[in-house]
């Protein structure tokens, strides 16, 4: 059954529910762009897919009547009436933080993120997961427009930033289309937009965390030069210049300090 903006406010009337603010609930309400996302994710029969924000289960119901198998989260426990009503055992409902429960919760084989974030998780999540579970190949993510100009950022612009960092250090990152406010419920006062992360090939994963750990440390004083951040001995050995600022910096770059900070 689809849901659109009048269905799902009678839904959320109908069991005494208002979403809340603070666990950033907007809850995706267009039947077309469920359907997008679900192409755009390439996913189909037996393919495994893990969401976070099942909400009222839009998106849950879509990836499972892709023929996917579906195991999909929900922090807020006021909703499990409507989604055992909306997707019932059709995905595996879990009902925990995933920040918390990912990735040590996440049955083996190869997943396919899909989600509508939550507002309020995001981008520590997505940013938790690309350095955590190697086993999530692709990240088909809804986040607010801010934010995804965030993760597809180029050195030197303004939006380039710790999350584009560690997101091209393990990703390669495509902004697919952008989201007006008018299809969730209830709206935000933000576009949004929906992105797609797929895994790198051949990552050395604890190389790259470690380079997203010394790109922290740098962005955390970002109007320093890197000598006075990361020190003129690290940076010179990688053969970097000492007062550049860490917006310079490429992926290619903090790995290369992550490189000479091991030897």
């Amino acid at each position: 059954m689809s849901q659109t903006p009048s269905s799902i406010t009678a839904l959320l009337r109908s069991h005494g529910l208002h979403t809340r603010k603070h666990l950033g609930q907007h809850f995706l309400a267009d039947p077309n762009i469920v359907d997008k996302v679900v192409r755009v994710a390439g996913v189909g029969p037996g393919d495994q897919v893990v969401e976070v924000g099942a909400g009222t289960g839009v998106l849950t119901a879509a990836l499972a009547d892709a023929g996917c198998r579906v195991v999909a989260y929900e922090v807020d426990r006021r909703f499990e009436p409507i989604l055992h009503t909306t997707v019932g055992d059709r995905a595996d409902l879990r009902f925990a933080d995933a920040l918390d429960a990912l990735p040590a919760d996440l049955p083996a084989g190869e997943w396919t993120f899909v989600s509508n974030l939550p507002y309020n998780v995001g981008t520590p999540l997505l940013l938790q997961l690309l350095s955590d579970a190697p086993s999530i190949r692709r990240f088909v993510v809804m986040v607010q427009l801010e934010v995804a100009d965030r993760l597809a950022a180029a050195p030197g612009s303004k939006t380039y930033g710790v999350p584009s960092v560690v997101a091209g250090l393990f990703a390669d990152v495509r902004r697919m289309f952008t989201v007006p406010p008018q299809v969730f419920v209830p709206p935000p006062q933000v576009e949004s937009a929906v992105v797609v992360l797929d895994r790198r090939p051949g990552v050395d994963i604890d190389l790259a965390r470690r380079a997203a750990a010394l790109a922290r440390t740098a962005f955390g004083n970002r109007r320093k030069m890197l000598r006075a951040s990361l020190g003129k001995g690290l940076v010179e050995a990688a053969g970097l210049d000492p007062s550049a600022r860490p917006e310079r910096l490429t992926t290619d770059d903090f790995l290369k300090l992550a490189e000479v900070a091991d030897g």
